[in-house]
């Protein structure tokens, strides 16, 4: 049976329509998880959305509408956004739904068995936006003098009965788990931020509300309402079956990876492995705290209306193109910006012009001149062996390192410096003048072509999995060969003794252009 490999993007808040930061991450994830399936492992891939909490009780309200019916719209938006990025998810949890109720009970009864639940009265600052409590201490000053939280959100001072998590408990226990699993929280900067925080000791936490009743209830105790981040927290549990103890949980617990924004490292990082070693249940591999996207260097907000709508990206350069520039664009990890023009350019630059460009020469001569059959090759020369090398080392060693590591970006780097070998090659050997002085030779150039861009294809279909299915299907690639383990093998034996033969070929990606461009 195959290694099984479990990826989870943070569960989304539906307080509004999917913006591009949730697109960037879900796009993320997703190429994670189908390189995971190119190298023959059985992946789950859950996502969601995050439906509880205050928050959403005044959003719902001030469109008019019952908050349920507000979530299940809501929700919608983010489904759809999953789909028509191509997201290969496997579950999509919505935390109003009874087996993620089932799932939250299931973990505060475990944590209260642990004696690790107490009732008191909480007095504090509590971000409403945030869904999240805040020490004096962790406080700025507004414009106005109004306290704000550290992401600079309200904060309101809140008197209330609740439930306390002893937090403080585990306290030395959470360093030792980032002492001992360096690789827990990544990046590094990420890491050092949290060892700092919990470092300067822990308080327990308030985790249940009575101000309202929107969330998942308390067990036993009436009027009391989970906190919202225990709530959401235990989706990536809910996706694999948890209560359940067998099948899918038994075989995909616990997730290799939590991939997340930057901005909720924390709960991710403290609160939830803190809760898990309370339910004696075992701890994620790790925790990956991506960057923020920027709009031309400046983070989107409301108030400035530079918040976009990836639907709308997508609609206007394409799916895939979308999906490489992001992972392109951005040092996977780190904050990246944005724009119009630099999507155009890049998009042009790499997939119509080098890529998409290759292609169609390379297989427009296989159908013209080689009456589209798969050309024979006649043995190798040094510069045929070179760009042979070249394309390996890229696909084979250099873009599967990379992906392992979340290094997005310089995989694509690395496929793309590939592909530039490849043009290199076409041009210096100038199949289209051979044909005339030496077809041998012409039908090894192309060959040797036809063996690389599918190599390509199949590599960079994690990031760009519709177009390069539809090179592949044209290039008559089997399934079999469009794996990680096909491409690091000499694979030319099988395409040629396939007897497949090339129609006209199609093109991949038109030129982009930017709005108002002729």
């Amino acid at each position: 049976m195959s290694e099984p490999f479990y990826i989870t993007t943070a569960i989304s808040y539906p307080n509004g329509k999917p913006h591009i930061g949730h697109a960037y991450e879900a796009i993320a994830a997703d190429a994670m998880a189908r390189f995971q399936r190119a190298k023959g492992r059985d992946v789950r891939l859950v996502t969601g959305t995050d439906e509880h909490g205050l928050k959403m009780v005044q959003t719902a309200r001030a469109a008019g509408a019952e908050t349920l019916a507000y979530a299940d719209e809501m929700s919608g938006y983010f489904r759809q956004m999953c789909d028509d990025l191509n997201i290969s998810y496997d579950a999509f949890v919505r935390t109003t739904e009874p087996r993620h109720k089932a799932a939250s009970v299931a973990l505060w009864e475990a944590m209260e068995v642990n004696g690790d639940l107490y009732l008191d009265r909480y007095e504090g600052w509590y971000s409403v936006r945030d869904e999240a409590f805040y020490d004096e201490s962790e406080l700025i000053d507004g414009a106005d003098g109004a306290k704000l939280s550290p992401q600079g959100t309200p904060v309101e001072w809140t008197t209330e009965e609740t439930w306390f998590f002893r937090l403080s408990k585990y306290q030395d226990k959470l360093l030792a788990l980032y002492r001992d699993h360096p690789n827990f929280i990544r990046p590094e900067s990420r890491r050092n931020e949290v060892v700092r925080f919990v470092e300067g000791g822990l308080k327990d936490l308030s985790v249940s509300r009575t101000s309202f009743d929107w969330g998942v209830p308390v067990p036993g105790s009436d009027g009391h309402v989970m906190y919202v981040w225990v709530d959401a927290l235990t989706t990536y549990m809910t996706g694999v079956g948890f209560p359940d103890r067998e099948g899918d949980w038994a075989r995909f617990w616990p997730a290799d990876v939590h991939l997340i924004g930057k901005d909720i490292v924390r709960f991710h990082t403290v609160y939830w492995p803190a809760f898990l070693m309370s339910a004696n249940l075992p701890l994620p591999k790790q925790v990956f705290g991506h960057g923020f996207l920027l709009a031309k260097g400046e983070k989107m907000s409301k108030s400035l209306g530079n918040v976009v709508d990836p639907m709308a990206l997508a609609e206007r350069f394409g799916v895939d193109q979308l999906r490489y520039f992001l992972l392109r664009e951005i040092s996977f990890g780190q904050d990246g910006s944005y724009s119009e023009e630099a999507i155009v350019n890049r998009v042009n630059a790499e997939l119509a012009n080098s890529f998409g460009n290759l292609a169609q020469r390379t297989l427009s001569q296989i159908f013209k001149n080689c009456d589209g059959a798969l050309p024979r090759i006649h043995g190798h020369t040094d510069e045929d062996q070179a760009l042979f090398d070249t394309v390996g080392t890229a696909v084979s060693k250099t873009m599967r390192t990379a992906f392992a590591d979340f290094a997005l970006s310089q995989a694509a780097e690395a496929w793309i410096s590939a592909v530039f070998a490849c043009n290199a090659y076409i041009d210096a050997q100038a199949p289209w003048a051979l044909r005339k002085t030496d077809v041998a030779r012409m039908e090894t150039v192309l060959g040797t072509l036809y063996i690389c861009i599918a190599q390509l294809a199949v590599a960079i279909a994690p990031i760009i999995p519709e177009s390069s299915g539809r090179l592949l299907d044209q290039m008559g690639i089997a399934d079999e060969l469009r794996t990680y383990d096909a491409i690091a093998t000499h694979w030319y034996s099988p395409l040629a003794e396939s007897e497949f033969r090339l129609e006209q070929p199609k093109g991949l990606f038109p030129r982009l252009e930017l709005s108002g461009e002729a």
